[in-house]
């Protein structure tokens, strides 16, 4: 019998919906027509919902039917929070034991390294998912119950509130403002943009931090190091993310241009917010100029933080990068964050982590470059989105050859697991060595 390590559950976990997922959307009670999906779409849209992407290939508003679009919503809360964090909820509320196996697969899920407190976490979690995805639903609804029928209202506010806590961007506007149209309709409206935003923001900083925070505004606990980190980084990403897009599409017609000073701001702030791995957007994508795509590049490829509900290399990880190098200019021989030293193994993890993704989109861009005839910033903007699991599109993606599909499928798929964990997970054997090899100093720089 094959032992199947905590770090390939997870991994298999994920493989295993995504199938589910793919042959109940390839079936016709999924189509609005009633009509078979092309397999590869429907394996395209269910790794985009598990792995809480928002690239689709059909609009999910008007292609897919009510059934459909159920089934994808259940895929983005499944995805969003992990199987196992779903699995753990049932022994929970019938007040049963929950094994040690399933506390370290959900460890693993979360992305922790210790046990301690796990289970009061998973709690922290169901808690703040109902709560969050609950009021923004009712939140949206109070907006779209003036604009079409209440039981559409409702049911449309609960699908964008879970879209955008879960960091999906998957939208059903198409029926209501046109196809891929996302939230453009609302551009302007304040309600709207401030709760996705908030939404989005919250699950994108991790169930830790948010666990945390509860404590620390309890005055059970002072605020940890990672909870200081990923809310000052998001933070300065938001400032400079708003700044950027508001400098950069200012004169723009076909953006920013022709809007009033107050919903240049709303908007350039919304697009900030977004590209940290939601894949709503209030703009024409394809309309930014081109150092506005670049910078969006960078926003998705750091993506959001660890233990939540997004992607990307995550914002720990480039801050001790950025820690590392600024304690090496200084001289300091030990990477040093809010006056404490990172462990060596942790800042390994972080080169490790966005060395590999930095090759992964490098070389996705690259294949997918030699199938696909557009521009290679479009295809560039296209892979990280996928690897961000942002979802954000020049509008390419519907008209992607099958061998650029597959190729977009692994790379959100890379990384929603991480491609860190992917590779430990495809590593059977891991040998840990506590010999001492000599050392000899090469010349670097």
């Amino acid at each position: 019998m094959i032992k199947v390590k905590p770090i390939q559950f997870v991994v298999l976990s994920y493989l295993l919906v995504i199938t589910v997922g793919a042959t109940i959307l390839w079936l016709p009670i999924s189509s609005q027509k009633g009509q078979f999906t092309p397999f590869i779409d429907a394996l395209f849209t269910a790794t985009s919902a598990t792995c809480v992407t928002g690239l689709v290939v059909k609009d999910t508003g008007t292609y897919w039917s009510i059934f459909g679009q159920m089934v994808i919503l259940l895929l983005i809360q499944i995805g969003g929070l992990g199987y196992m964090t779903i699995a753990t909820f049932f022994p929970i509320i019938l007040g049963r034991k929950v094994g040690l196996i399933d506390r370290i697969r959900l460890a693993e899920t979360l992305n922790l390294s210790s046990l301690k407190g796990i289970m009061l976490l998973a709690k922290y979690v169901f808690f703040t998912v109902a709560i969050m995805e609950g009021l923004g639903a009712l939140l949206l609804f109070l907006r779209f119950v003036f604009l079409m029928p209440v039981y559409k209202a409702l049911y449309f506010a609960l699908f964008h509130s879970v879209s955008a806590f879960c960091n999906a961007g998957f939208d059903i506007m198409g029926s209501f403002s046109g196809p891929f149209s996302s939230l453009t309709y609302f551009r302007g409206d304040l309600l709207v943009n401030l709760t996705v935003c908030t939404l989005i923001i919250i699950g994108g900083i991790g169930f830790p931090v948010i666990a945390n925070l509860i404590r620390h505004l309890g005055r059970k606990e002072p605020l940890e190091l990672h909870a200081k980190i990923v809310l000052r980084f998001t933070a300065v990403l938001l400032i400079l993310g708003t700044l950027a897009v508001f400098g950069l599409e200012y004169n723009n017609p076909h953006t920013l241009g022709s809007l009033p000073l107050w919903e240049k701001a709303l908007t350039a702030f919304f697009q900030a917010v977004t590209p940290r791995t939601a894949g709503f957007n209030t703009l024409n994508i394809n309309a930014m100029n081109v150092g506005t795509l670049m910078f969006l590049v960078i926003l998705m490829f750091i993506g959001a933080s660890p233990g939540g509900t997004g992607g990307g290399v995550k914002t720990s990880s480039i801050a001790v990068i950025l820690a590392t190098i600024k304690s090496t200019v200084r001289g300091y021989s030990e990477t040093v964050l809010f006056g404490r030293q990172i462990p060596s193994y942790l800042v390994r993890k972080a080169f490790s982590i966005v060395a590999l993704s930095f090759f992964l989109v490098c070389l996705v861009s690259l294949g997918i470059s030699l199938f696909e005839p557009y521009a290679f910033p479009a295809l560039l903007f296209e892979v990280t989105s996928g690897f961000g699991t942002v979802g954000l599109s020049t509008g390419i993606t519907p008209s992607l050859t099958t061998a650029g599909k597959l190729f977009i499928i692994f790379t959100v798929f890379s990384g929603r697991v991480g491609i860190l964990t992917l590779v430990t997970a495809l590593i059977l054997k891991r040998k840990e060595t506590r010999i001492g090899y000599p050392q000899e100093e090469i010349i670097v720089g």
